[in-house]
């Protein structure tokens, strides 16, 4: 029985080691460089052996742990910039300035597309009043994956303005968005407040492949509306303070579908689709929380914009063609 019990822990402890080696190892190639990262490798594969073939196997726990900790105090160091040598349409966060209703947003982008790479580039100021917010729209981008959709959120006014929110990775100039590189610090945190022209556009026209939008309006009362806007301009605001790290499972695009939701209940539990947020049209549906008149039908083919935005013409109004019925 002793000798079980020591293999167990000796199995445990190599298991932690491999653990804490394997991350590392990911870390260091993701942040110094790849040698570093298979030096680290080795390393641990080294340690891992010697606690089951050492003769003092405590001993070469202990030792095969400093490496790791040293790893650990390192990565607790990596701290977030907005600084960087960004992506042209990441460039820029939104910041936004109060006078009692009126909200003033400085560096909106409001691109013109020609390809996903071939762009006008313009970055704006826009006054909102906020008494006359009246519509909140979500839109769902896919491409590709049904479980999952990148979440948008469009503020409309009694003008007809509209402005759209998204939470994204702000990528250096040359990244690609990476879901391990999300886990890993590769990634600040971004908010990009746009037009409807340019941040919807890009998804339904620009991208080669096209993504499948959906636009779902929802019901929110005017105090939801408004709270939802300024959590939304608080984050801006935060973030050209203080820059986060983006991260593909706890601060990501879905952090708004929870801001959403509990501006609509806060008391309502949390459900997996806030998370695979593929599923959020159900989940709309299901809560009585769309702004369409009963019955609601197929509301998926109801919300589908891409076909009607790639039909637009010149000197037409994007944001009027996608609502058109």
């Amino acid at each position: 029985m002793k000798t079980l019990f020591k293999f167990l822990a000796l199995g445990l402890s190599a298991l932690v080691l491999a653990v804490g080696y394997g991350l590392s190892a990911t870390a260091l190639s993701l942040h110094v460089s790849t040698i570093t990262a298979l030096i680290a490798g080795g390393l641990g594969i080294v340690f891992v052996i010697l606690v089951f073939t050492s003769k003092r196997p405590v001993i070469a726990i202990t030792v095969g742990f400093l490496p790791v900790i040293a790893a650990l105090f390192w990565w607790s160091g990596v701290a977030p910039r907005n600084d960087r040598n960004w992506a042209p349409e990441l460039a820029q966060t939104v910041q936004t300035d109060f006078e009692g209703s009126q909200a003033t947003l400085h560096n909106v982008r409001d691109f013109t597309w020609i390809s996903e790479t071939e762009f006008e580039e313009r970055w704006v100021s826009r006054t909102f009043d906020l008494d006359t917010l009246d519509s909140v729209d979500v839109a769902l981008s896919y491409w590709g994956i049904d479980k999952i959709a990148h979440v948008l959120v469009s503020f409309g006014f009694a003008d007809g303005e509209q402005i759209v929110f998204s939470v994204e990775i702000r990528k250096e100039l040359g990244e690609a968005f990476s879901e391990l590189g999300g886990l890993f610090k590769q990634f600040e945190l971004s908010l990009i407040a746009a037009t409807e022209q340019d941040i919807l556009y890009l998804r339904t026209n620009a991208r080669d492949p096209r993504e499948d939008v959906y636009l779902y309006p929802l019901k929110v009362d005017a105090k939801a509306r408004r709270d939802l806007f300024m959590s939304y301009a608080r984050l801006g605001n935060q973030l050209a303070k203080e820059p986060r790290w983006y991260n593909t499972i706890t601060a990501n695009c879905s952090t708004a579908v929870y801001r959403l939701v509990r501006s609509f209940s806060p008391g309502r539990k949390f459900d997996p689709r806030f998370v695979l947020s593929g599923g959020l049209p159900e989940y709309f549906a299901e809560h009585d929380m769309l702004a369409w008149d009963a019955p609601l039908g197929d509301f998926r083919a109801r919300a589908a914009i891409s076909t009607k935005a790639q039909q637009i013409q010149p000197g037409q109004s994007y944001s009027e063609i996608i609502r058109a019925e």
